[in-house]
């Protein structure tokens, strides 16, 4: 799922609506990404708190989701967004509930 938002947002940001300014782009791009990133290993290392911090960060690209939803011409991406969010959701509470804690 996080691949799926990490492309999603890709696709969006260079290629649906690309801003004039190709450096600007970059940098808001990364921006919107390194959230992800940022919790990416503690997914890896297959860590609670790791699970707990990626469903925090998921619950921004579901109201990044709902924003692009409520415009007709982003409305595909938006929904998009929003189940690959509620889909990473969901699985990370599970993945807390089911990870055993470590001492």
């Amino acid at each position: 799922m996080i691949g799926s938002l990490f492309a999603l947002t890709g696709l969006r940001q260079f290629f649906v609506h690309p801003m004039e300014n190709s450096s600007i782009n970059l940098l808001w791009f990364i921006v919107q990404v390194l959230p992800l990133l940022v919790v990416l290993p503690g997914l890896l290392m297959r860590k609670p708190r790791g699970f707990f911090f990626t469903a925090l960060i998921s619950t921004f690209y579901f109201v990044h989701g709902v924003l692009l939803a409520v415009d007709p011409s982003d409305r595909m991406i938006g929904l998009f967004e929003v189940g690959f969010a509620v889909a990473l959701l969901c699985l990370s509470t599970y993945a807390v509930k089911k990870t055993p804690v470590n001492g």
